[in-house]
């Protein structure tokens, strides 16, 4: 079952009959799809709702290039001619979804959204925005919520792409991934395989303790994996080694390459994640939502400082899921495509999504609903309330402190985004001499390193 896409499409003035479309390979699933409509002189491009993982598309004369995974674009990436506002946002955190990417003329495909390619170019068409249930209803006499979730997610889970083999779970032993687990128990699967990165210290021991009683209590296999052996920067990972990646991605790629390794490895044809489970427990309503506001950046540069004002320029519409579902998918899911396997979200149904917009506060208020969920399947207190959820800070702390700061030694000599006019050396080299003593070195230096680093992959 392949699931790595990449396309080339060819329209002539000449013979504005002739389309001719090659498909390397194909994913096709009952969950999402990527549709391509041909007509005389014209090809579009159509996404679902669903953003299991963005295409990016880029028009080099008269042919179309389309891929989920960035780095295939590489020949038509240019470092040197970067999309300013995308940048800005990079090194900022201030991340929105958007058809833009880092690189100017290579767009983003974002949920419902068409690209249109004609003898004329290409334009980025984005779809009217998705309604949304704005309030909390009340439930009617009798209605048990917990039921009503169990049956929808289940549907979710059972409407998966068909596996021949073992599927996969991440868990996490959290919430969002423990109830993935039940219902993945419930489906009757032949082979389950969970896969999880671990935590160091008490907490990481907590977190292991709660693994455990998921693993054995529904029978799966498993693989862990100590995250602080894979942090950010280390050597022999991604970054390191200059794997032609996408510069916008993951902090945590090095960790999630050595999981997705391990999933292909088992022979895992899906995997099920716990990915949206924070945003459909979120109590605001979406069009009320204020952002926070951003860290200062001290080390920004001034082709940087001017792009902020464009900041939430050309920005997609409402979409039908959580907007940080739909990025953190986009960094997450095109590795698992990479290497053969189709990441499935079950809480990121569009059917649980409006379930949970429905929901009063107080099913959602610390993920209320889900850890009762946890307590009736059986499991301990321990896993359905945990006192120390884990957190990837130490993990980032490490790979800074150990690998980071010699990239941002070799930075400081020389450096894209400092020729670019997007970060300031003097600042930068405070920033350094500062992190050097610091208990704790600023973490928004991960942004601009991994910017730089994976940027490099690519010139």
């Amino acid at each position: 079952m392949p699931a790595n896409v990449s396309v080339l499409v060819t329209v002539t003035d000449d013979d504005p009959n002739c389309v001719s479309l090659t498909v390397r390979e194909h994913k096709e699933g009952d969950t999402d799809f990527t549709s391509v409509e041909m007509r005389p002189g014209n090809v579009r491009i159509s996404a679902g709702v669903f953003g299991t993982a963005p295409l990016y598309v880029t028009a080099v004369g008269d042919e179309l290039h389309a891929s989920w995974d960035l780095a295939e674009l590489r020949p038509f990436l240019r470092t040197d001619q970067l999309e300013p506002r995308a940048v800005a946002r990079v090194l900022t955190r201030q991340h929105r979804y958007t058809a833009d990417t880092l690189f100017e003329g290579v767009y983003r495909l974002t949920e419902r959204a068409s690209a249109e390619f004609t003898s004329s170019g290409l334009a980025m068409i984005y779809p009217e925005p998705a309604e949304h249930v704005l309030e909390p209803r009340t439930l009617a006499p009798g209605v048990d919520p917990l039921d009503v979730f169990d049956t929808l997610l289940f549907q979710a889970v059972d409407e998966a792409p068909a596996a021949t083999g073992c599927v996969g779970l991440e868990l996490s032993g959290g919430a969002d991934s423990g109830n993935v687990a039940v219902s993945i128990s419930a489906a009757g699967f032949d082979q389950v395989h969970s896969f999880g990165l671990l935590m160091g210290g008490t907490m990481g021991a907590q977190q292991r303790d709660r693994r455990r009683a998921l693993v054995d209590y529904f029978g799966f296999r498993d693989t862990a994996i100590p995250a602080m052996q894979h942090p950010p920067f280390v050597s022999g990972g991604a970054r390191a080694l200059g794997v032609p990646h996408d510069p916008a991605g993951a902090f945590y790629q090095e960790a999630f390459d050595v999981v997705r390794e391990q999933v292909a490895a088992r022979g895992c044809e899906l995997i099920f994640t716990g990915s949206g489970g924070d945003e459909i427990n979120a109590h605001h309503s979406r069009t009320r939502a204020v952002l926070p506001p951003s860290q200062p950046v001290p080390w920004l540069g001034s082709k940087a400082t001017e792009a902020l004002a464009d900041v939430d320029e050309n920005l997609a519409p409402m979409p039908v899921l959580p907007v940080p579902t739909l990025m953190a998918c986009g960094l997450h899911n095109p590795g698992y495509l990479r290497v053969g396997v189709w990441p499935v979200n079950p809480l990121a149904h569009p059917r649980i999504v409006r379930f949970m917009e429905q929901l009063p506060h107080e099913y959602k208020r610390g993920k209320s609903l889900f850890r009762e969920r946890l307590r009736r399947a059986g499991l301990p207190e321990s896993v359905a309330s945990p006192t120390e959820p884990e957190n990837f800070l130490g993990v980032m702390e490490s790979g800074l402190r150990s690998y980071g700061l010699p990239i941002l030694d070799a930075m400081l000599r020389e450096s894209l985004l400092v020729d670019l006019g997007y970060v300031d050396p003097a600042e930068l080299a405070r920033a350094r001499e500062y992190a050097e003593d610091a208990p704790v070195v600023p973490d928004l230096l991960c942004d601009v390193i991994a910017l730089e680093t994976g940027l490099r992959t690519l010139a």
